[in-house]
Parts: C-alpha cells; sequence; structure tokens
C-alpha cells in the first residue's frame, strides 16, 4: 500500500504506535478514542492512519477494525513482536562480551554488563522497526550491534569506533554483516555514514565535552533529524548533580529534545563514582538542531586526551621541526582530507594507538615527521614496526628514532617512495571508485586496520 508506505516514512523512526494501531485494528472492534489511547499515536497521525488504510478499514456502531478479508495482507505492517530471547541466545551475548577486548582506560572503557547489552539490544529492536531503519553505533566497546544482530540479523548496523581491536572484534564475529568503519569523532564522521541513520546509539565518554561531541556527530549522522532518534547512555552520581545538569545543557544546546530518561537502565562492571549505572537518554532532534560545530580535543577523563592535559611543550615542537626539516609546516592531527605539503610536522602526543597510521595515510608529503609517546603501540618492538612499514611501503619509508627528542617521546620519520601506489595517495576516494571489484561507499582512509592489507592486495 503505497499511501501507508508514505505515511510511515513521514514518521522516520517514530512508527511504533502506529504499527501498534494496526494490529490493534487487526484483533477487533475498537473506539477511535480507545485506539489513540492504547496505541499511544496522536490524534491526528491516527486519523492519517485511518485515511492511509482507506477501504480495508470497517466502521459500525462498536467502532473501528480491520475487515477480515484485510488482515492477512496488513498483518505485516502491524508492530512486530519483539523477538524472545533463548537461553541459548542470552549465553552467545555472555561469550560475546566476556571475550571483547579489554578496556582503555584512555578513551573511557568501562565494560557494560552482558544483560545491559542484550536489554539494550531488546529495547532497541521493540521501540524501533529494525527492518526498515539503520542504526548506527558510534563506539561499541560493549558490542551492543552484536546483542542487536543477533536479534534481527536483516537490520542495517554499522559501527564507527576509534578502537581498531573492536572492529575487527565486531567484523569477526559478524562475519561483516556489520559495517565496521575507523573514525575518531574529534576528527569527523566517515562520510558513508554522514545523513545515513535512523537511530544513532552510543556509550559516550562521561564529559561534557564528550557527550556533545558524540551527539554533534549523532546529529550529522541522521539522514533526517526531526524523524529520527539518538540514544546515549550517561551516568553521573547524584552527589554532583550539576555534572548532570551540564551534559543535558550541552545536549539541550544542541537542539535535542528528551523523549525519555530511563533510570538506571545501563549497569557496569567498575565506575563505582557513578553507582556503575548509567540512565538511558532517548532524545529528538528538533527542526532548529545543530549538525555542524568545532571540533574538541580533550573530551576523555584520563590521560594526554583528557580535558585537562596541558598540551606539547614547545620545546618539544621545535625540535620536531628541526628533525622534519627546512621549512617543515606543523600540524596537528587530522586525515579527514587530503591535505598535500612538501615537508610536514605532525604532533600526535596524544595518540591513544591509531592515529598514527591514519596519519601516515592521510598525509601526502615528500618528507614528514611524526611525534609520538615512545611506548606507542605501533613502535615498541620491531614486530610492530614491521607491521606498520608494511601497510605504507607503497607509499613512505619509516624510520624509528626512538627516546627521541627525550626519553618520553619518539619521531617516527617518513620518506616519500619513488613510483608511490596511486592508491595510497588517493585514500580520500571510495573504494568502488578506488578498488576494481569492492562495493562501497566508504573511504579507503575508513577501513578499519585488519582490512587494509587484504584491500591493497
Amino acid at each position: 500500500m503505497s499511501s501507508l508506505d508514505e505515511l510511515f516514512t513521514a514518521h522516520g523512526v517514530r512508527v511504533r504506535p502506529l504499527r501498534t494501531a494496526i494490529a490493534l485494528l487487526c484483533a477487533g472492534w475498537l473506539r477511535f478514542d480507545d485506539l489513540v489511547r492504547r496505541s499511544a499515536a496522536p490524534r491526528r497521525s491516527t486519523q492519517e492512519l485511518l485515511d492511509a488504510l482507506g477501504d480495508a478499514v470497517e466502521r459500525g456502531p462498536r467502532g473501528l477494525r480491520i475487515h477480515p478479508k484485510s488482515v492477512a495482507d496488513l498483518r505485516p505492517w502491524a508492530q512486530p513482536v519483539p523477538a524472545e530471547p533463548g537461553a541459548e541466545q542470552r549465553t552467545a551475548v555472555e561469550r560475546l562480551v566476556d571475550a571483547v577486548p579489554p578496556p582503555l582506560a584512555a578513551l573511557d572503557h568501562v565494560q557494560a554488563t552482558s544483560d545491559t547489552v542484550l536489554r539494550r539490544a531488546l529495547w532497541l529492536d521493540e521501540e524501533y522497526d529494525l527492518r526498515r531503519t539503520p542504526v548506527l553505533f558510534l563506539g561499541d566497546h560493549d558490542v551492543t550491534s552484536l546483542a542487536v544482530h543477533s536479534l534481527r540479523p536483516d537490520a542495517d548496523l554499522t559501527v564507527v569506533d576509534l578502537d581498531e581491536r573492536v572492529l575487527e572484534y565486531v567484523d569477526r564475529h559478524s562475519g561483516g554483516a556489520v559495517r565496521t568503519l575507523h573514525a575518531d569523532l574529534r576528527i569527523g564522521l566517515p562520510p558513508a555514514v554522514t545523513g545515513w541513520a535512523g537511530v544513532v546509539f552510543s556509550d559516550p565518554p562521561y564529559t561534557p565535552e564528550g557527550m556533545g561531541l558524540f551527539a554533534q556527530r549523532a546529529l550529522e549522522a541522521l539522514a533526517d533529524p526531526p524523524r529520527g532518534a539518538v540514544v546515549l547512555a550517561y551516568g553521573y552520581s547524584p552527589r554532583h548533580p550539576a555534572l548532570g545538569l551540564q551534559v543535558q545543557r550541552e545536549l539541550l544546546e544542541l537542539g535535542l529534545t528528551f523523549e525519555a530518561v530511563l533510570p538506571g537502565f545501563s549497569r557496569y562492571t567498575g565506575a563505582q563514582a557513578i553507582g556503575s549505572a548509567a540512565d538511558q537518554y532517548v532524545l529528538q532532534p528538533t527542526a532548529k538542531a545543530r549538525k555542524a560545530g568545532g571540533r574538541k580535543r580533550g573530551i576523555y577523563t584520563h590521560g594526554p586526551q583528557s580535558v585537562e592535559s596541558a598540551g606539547t611543550p614547545p620545546e618539544l615542537l621545535d625540535r620536531l621541526r628541526e628533525l622534519a626539516g627546512d621549512g617543515a609546516e606543523l600540524r596537528q592531527a587530522d586525515w579527514s582530507t587530503a591535505r598535500p605539503g612538501r615537508v610536514v610536522a605532525v604532533d600526535l602526543t596524544a595518540d591513544p594507538g591509531p592515529w598514527l597510521l591514519r596519519v601516515l595515510l592521510g598525509t601526502n608529503a615528500e618528507r614528514l615527521a611524526v611525534l609520538v609517546a615512545n611506548n606507542h603501540p605501533d613502535i615498541g618492538d620491531a614486530a610492530a614496526q614491521a607491521s606498520l612499514s608494511g601497510l605504507v611501503a607503497g607509499k613512505y619509508r619509516l624510520r624509528y628514532l626512538r627516546s627521541n627528542p627525550d626519553s618520553r617521546h619518539a619521531v617516527v620519520l617518513a620518506e616519500a617512495v619513488p613510483d608511490a601506489d596511486p592508491r595510497l595517495l588517493k585514500v580520500h576516494a571510495r573504494l568502488r571508485n578506488l578498488l576494481p571489484g569492492t562495493d562501497g561507499d566508504h573511504r579507503l582512509i575508513d577501513v578499519p586496520r585488519h582490512r587494509l592489507a587484504e584491500l591493497l592486495a
């Protein structure tokens, strides 16, 4: 029924009340006022539904119902019965959560319990029509995407994460059914998911800066913000309500309205400062929701990327420019667009691990010098150095200056190789345009690390 399809599309992700109304009408006679009350659909939306159903609605002294001859045709439009997890599914989710890569304090990871992960999946499946609604997970260390996939294998799901380990884990355990993309939301959202999603789910860093940034990226990801939904986990101690006020103010200033706050919805192993629990915020963007905003560097509570981080001392940056060479242009971490240069120096002292590879891929220079921590995972031993060098061998020859300019830092020097692989010079191009035989709207720069070597081969 084209008119029904148009009505559902106009309501975006919030079609559950209309589906409930159809289910009620299929079940038997109901008066209009009772239909509104039991379905929770606004009066005007209920009337639009009846108009779209047309002759399929039978009217009589007892009210309204779907004509018996039309019930079978309209059953698929009725509210789907939420999937009930069995013992095997619960056990499978427990195993997924137990085997997830260990939390990283620098990324404010705190592990949600397996009961929470399953509860999130069930709630999303009951609240939204996952057969028609693309869902984006901004960060997914808790692997909520895998729980949703186990309930609704046909759901269109994408995970965007900074942690390469999480992307590989989700990719492997979903058999590639859940799309995985690499990004640091401080740098930007991958174009492939900008304006793509119907629902965005995230458990962001619990700082006002972190919550605001993730909510902003969620708005950018929605295909039609007023008809979409943003679902965020957030917890604060009742001993410090001012922290909660700061976060809620950030969300309101973005143009998000609170549909619901579900208290203590998520439970964690750890996070005792907030009672090992977080509320679930269900947010609807208004027509004036702000989709654009400036970048934020410090969003975490720990490490060099924390809100309180003092930044890199000037003397280290001076030494970095010297090592880079004459006329070096100093840059901060950024691989969102192609920015060619002759001699480039990049400060990556706040790199949690994945930035170094992305900067090497995303910067086209004759000579590139990158300042990192001396214990950076890509330079810590010969095997790590060989792995990084191999990934960019078609573009750069790398040298590793450990304990330079001081004992806490190192510099990675990259010299452009002759006859460079043209694909590595165009990493911001879409995969389908860059690599024959591939099908993807995302760019090579956004591909998770574990798939890079395979694609380039």
